[in-house]
């Protein structure tokens, strides 16, 4: 028989009983962040639900304070056995058969808030960043992103340069400039090609790029010195959340030689605010794509698995009353996995820590309409796009990106909501 609520759920909701993703809320102006999880159109407040006492499991027990912290990294440190445990709780008081929650009209009325950001006087929950990210590393999985960025930059001879089948490429990004999701983004300046004999461009990005990506939020971290093997890696992510790493390409592509990505790239990185667990992907797991040459032993996973998430990208033009899909794309195209992008960050003993976020990189896949960013739908905008009868190169100020992924199927949906954010022009 299968799961259900005592809540409705729409059937084309992204967050029924199978799902249950976690992020950090405010139930109402000038209150406490807290914890929550999703289900339909409400949020469950946990800190609630551990002052009821209900987290009575062997190991949430004795660290139900974890659920009234202002982020979830204390709860992320836990690991695997408390995040199961976790979720066995929610999964079992939320059920349609179980009366503890359901039968309890004070419990009820304190733990269940409304999941309308901003809509009414009364209910103004606000949705917050659900972790306090320490450290940020995006990186480079797609061969099909790879393939294009490196034929429009230098050419169809040898578009993927050798190093990128042996190892998961990254750069380490800015912490302190990651978003949640609805945040504006203001178009970065910096300094572009030059033109001619002319001294290098210096003023707003006139490139201004989206980059469909999801990203791993670490639990328990490592050691210094201590490398993660890749077939533990698993135990050392929570979950993932949707991601747009915004890129000024006119930026990145005067600045990104000798050392990469900077100043093209640390201006904003947009995140959505709730964070799917692996446990609720895994009925949604794949074969990873086969990989040519084979990697080298600490790379060589006894599993290799993707995730079969549909992906999309809207923009909704500036002054426009509707979005335009322009991407179609599928987290099972990456090439290197989750857990050997995790193994690969800690092999020379790098320690990440609870929070950090690493992002895959502009997922891209072998059609067109798979492409992840507008340089390869555009083609460095020697292809403008149509929407709705509206040309884009690349972002205008006004313009808003959405993203939103999900998994379908075994009659229910997980899904992660959606990553948008609006261009708005520079600061005077």
């Amino acid at each position: 028989m299968a799961l259900k609520s005592f809540i409705e759920v729409h059937p084309d909701s992204h967050f029924p009983i199978q799902n249950l993703p976690y992020g950090v809320f405010r139930p109402g102006p000038g209150s406490t962040p807290r914890p929550g999880v999703a289900i339909g159109d409400y949020v469950i407040d946990l800190s609630e639900i551990a002052s009821a006492g209900l987290f009575d499991g062997p190991i949430l027990k004795n660290f139900s304070d974890c659920f009234h912290q202002p982020n979830l990294n204390k709860f992320l440190a836990l690991g695997k056995p408390a995040w199961k445990e976790a979720r066995s709780t929610l999964q079992k008081l939320l059920s349609s058969t179980e009366p503890t929650l359901r039968d309890n009209a004070i419990l009820r009325e304190k733990a269940l808030v409304p999941l309308i950001p901003f809509a009414t006087a009364q209910n103004k929950i606000e949705l917050l960043l659900p972790i306090a990210i320490g450290d940020y590393t995006d990186f480079f999985s797609s061969m099909h992103h790879a393939k294009n960025c490196g034929t429009i930059f230098r050419g169809p001879e040898n578009p993927i340069p050798q190093n990128w089948f042996h190892l998961p490429i990254a750069y380490h990004g800015r912490a302190s400039s990651v978003v949640i999701s609805g945040t504006d983004i203001i178009r970065p300046r910096g300094q572009g090609h030059p033109s001619k004999n002319s001294p290098p461009y210096f003023g707003p990005s006139l490139k201004l790029d989206y980059e469909l990506e999801m990203a791993a939020v670490v639990g328990p971290g490592n050691e210094l010195g201590r490398p993660v093997d890749v077939n533990e890696a698993a135990d050392h992510i929570f979950g993932l959340v949707l991601m747009n790493d915004w890129s000024a390409r006119d930026i990145q592509a005067w600045e990104y030689v000798p050392l990469g990505p900077f100043l093209g790239k640390s201006f904003g990185t947009t995140i959505s605010p709730w964070i799917v667990t692996l446990e609720a992907l895994e009925p949604f797991s794949c074969d990873a794509p086969v990989q040519d040459p084979n990697p080298l032993p600490y790379l060589a996973e006894k599993k290799s698995q993707n995730y079969d998430i549909s992906l999309e990208a809207h923009i909704k033009p500036a002054g426009a009353k509707d979005s335009s899909v322009v991407t179609r794309s599928n987290f099972k195209h990456l090439y290197w996995t989750l857990t050997q992008q995790l193994a690969h960050h800690t092999i020379n003993g790098c320690n990440l820590r609870p929070g950090d976020l690493l992002g895959t990189g502009t997922i891209s896949g072998p059609e067109p309409e798979s492409y992840g960013c507008l340089l390869e739908l555009t083609w460095n905008g020697q292809k403008p796009l149509s929407l709705n009868g509206t040309g884009r190169k690349f972002l205008e100020d006004g313009d808003e990106v959405i993203i939103t992924g999900y998994c379908k199927g075994n009659g229910y949906n997980v899904g992660f909501g959606t990553c948008s954010g609006k261009i708005v022009p520079p600061l005077p």
